[in-house]
């Protein structure tokens, strides 16, 4: 059972950064893409940024330049992270690591000004 947590998230002012990371367990983690998503509330949950089993990144277009995704494998765990750069408003959100069917329970990320 792929387990996926988030932590990282907390207030930020307009044109700060944050680091959000996720922790996967729960399977062979280096064959598995993962994303992040947010959400905000009444609104989808939107693609913000992949990374694949391999390394190759997708950024939606609303973050490119600005965000970075990565991946690295700590003994049995692996970890993917998001680095937030340059953060507005519109960024405010609860962020989420998807594998497939699999949501963590989200990290809140609060934008301003």
């Amino acid at each position: 059972q792929v387990q996926l947590a988030e932590t990282g998230g907390k207030p930020v002012q307009v044109g700060g950064s944050l680091r959000l990371s996720c922790a996967v367990s729960g399977g062979p983690f280096r064959y598995w893409n993962i994303s992040w998503y947010r959400q905000v509330a009444g609104k989808e949950r939107e693609n913000v940024a992949s990374i694949s089993w391999d390394g190759d990144t997708s950024y939606a277009d609303f973050v490119r330049g600005r965000f970075l995704i990565w991946r690295e494998e700590v003994e049995d765990l692996g970890m993917v992270y998001l680095q937030m750069n340059n953060l507005r408003p519109e960024d405010t959100a609860v962020y989420y690591c998807n594998r497939l069917s699999s949501w963590g329970r989200g990290t809140q990320v609060t934008v301003s000004s």
